[in-house]
């Protein structure tokens, strides 16, 4: 007697969508989302002090919802592959869209600044793109610049603002973001920032909190 074929197992249903948002690392990452949309908020205020806490603050949550979900126990294979989108998702708006607005309005929307406000963008999309496919090149080395360090050199940057004319820093930040989007998609290797690296990150944050800060409550 011939066995009679076996039915097809349907596949399974996804769990709603709301679902794996409430998985706590995935909950870190959207607040590092809000603080990118205060950060384009500022940014269009022309309050960069503001902007910039908004910023490295972002990169504070980027770092943290990596270390959450290394360190959760049963967390599933869904989970984890949700959260990587969302992830990479969320840094195109941190790294790429927020500061693209903070270049825009420090040149004061002029049509010039347009273009490097593309280039910053773009390059943001292609790498994570990229990476997205591809993945790093080892355990410990990216290929070309990661987006986060664009955001921890421009924070850097803006606390000299004011110490110049805005007819000059205006010039050095355009350059600055360029050169670093030529390195985001550069052909060269980098290292992975990871491990201790978390502490060295959570006191920059707090250290360009508490300057910006000041900046904010005691204006020149």
């Amino acid at each position: 007697m011939s066995e009679s074929p076996q039915t097809p197992t349907p596949p399974e249903t996804p769990r709603a969508i709301l679902c794996y948002a409430k998985d706590l690392p995935n909950i870190c990452s959207l607040v590092g989302l809000l603080c990118a949309i205060f950060g384009i908020y500022f940014g269009f205020l022309g309050n960069f002090p503001a902007a910039m806490i908004c910023l490295i603050w972002a990169v504070f949550f980027d770092w943290s919802d990596g270390i959450i979900a290394r360190r959760m126990k049963g967390r599933t294979h869904e989970q984890g592959e949700f959260g990587g989108q969302l992830d990479s998702l969320i840094d195109i708006v941190s790294f790429g869209i927020c500061p693209a607005v903070i270049l825009l309005s420090y040149g004061n929307f002029s049509p010039w600044y347009i273009p490097g406000a593309f280039i910053v963008v773009a390059t943001g999309v292609i790498r994570l793109s990229y990476f997205n496919v591809f993945g790093l090149v080892d355990k410990s080395t990216y290929w070309g610049l990661a987006l986060d360090n664009n955001v921890i050199i421009l924070v850097f940057l803006f606390l000299f603002d004011g110490l110049v004319s805005p007819a000059v820093f205006g010039p050095m930040l355009y350059a600055l973001l360029m050169a670093l989007c030529a390195l985001n998609v550069a052909p060269i290797k980098t290292p992975k920032f990871a491990g201790r690296w978390y502490y060295a990150v959570t006191g920059y944050t707090l250290v360009l909190t508490l300057a910006y800060g000041w900046k904010l409550l005691c204006p020149a």
